[in-house]
């Protein structure tokens, strides 16, 4: 009998426990959306050299060095620091007898540069002996005060979320109490750049006396941020 009154006892106080968790409180589950687009001001341009022969003969080489040095010149007469000048990757023969095996392997080198303005990028292109750029293509691009923008989206999107919390809890005659969760949802696009004309500046198709630039669109970039709140009614 001590037993059976032993367990009904525990029974009780299971089912008490289990009653003391339960949240009673109402509740408005909403979710508010703020968004916006901005140009980018920062991009990431790739740009590849590489050697070539002058005469039909193929001895007399132009040299990634002189291609290179005559890029970096470039760069730093835009006012780029050297800093946003940076070597990609690089493609050439490390064993010199290798290399004397063959005479006409031409060297080329990748480089990225981080531009602000893109006259500065027609400005470079043009300074740069042309047969000796393999190609040129925009690889990313981004905005300067992104982070920034995306706090003040992030508050927008939870005091919308409030707001319509408000006006539907009114509607029943309810109060809007303090949140008890927030989530938020990311929906951030980047889409790529593109181009009106060619994606890449192939430099057998350039002559010497002019580099035909290609016409750039830039895609803006667009936030999304909606944040799942749960308020409290009152």
């Amino acid at each position: 009998m001590k037993r059976i009154f032993a367990a009904v006892v525990l029974s009780l106080l299971t089912i008490s426990g289990f009653s003391q968790t339960v949240d009673t409180r109402r509740k408005i589950e909403v979710t508010g959306t703020a968004e916006t687009e901005v140009t980018p001001d920062i991009i990431y341009v790739a740009v590849s050299l590489k050697e070539y022969f002058k005469d039909n003969a193929n001895k007399k080489k132009v040299s990634i060095d002189e291609l290179e040095r005559q890029l970096q010149t470039a760069v730093l007469n835009a006012g780029i620091s050297k800093e946003n000048f940076t070597i990609n990757n690089v493609s050439s023969y490390t064993d010199y007898w290798n290399k004397k095996k063959d005479p006409n392997y031409l060297a080329s080198k990748q480089y990225r540069i981080k531009i602000t303005d893109l006259t500065k990028y027609n400005q470079i292109i043009n300074s740069v002996d042309s047969k000796g750029i393999a190609y040129t293509n925009i690889e990313s691009y981004d905005y300067s005060k992104i982070e920034s923008l995306k706090k003040d989206l992030k508050i927008k999107a939870l005091q919308a979320a409030k707001d319509k919390a408000t006006y539907l809890a009114s509607a029943v005659g309810d109060q809007v109490g303090k949140a008890l969760e927030i989530q938020e949802i990311n929906n951030e696009s980047y889409p790529q750049p593109y181009y009106r004309a060619n994606v890449m500046m192939k430099s057998d198709a350039m002559s010497a006396e002019a580099a035909p630039m290609p016409d750039i669109d830039f895609k803006k970039i667009k936030l999304n941020y909606q944040m799942r709140t749960v308020f409290e009614l009152k």
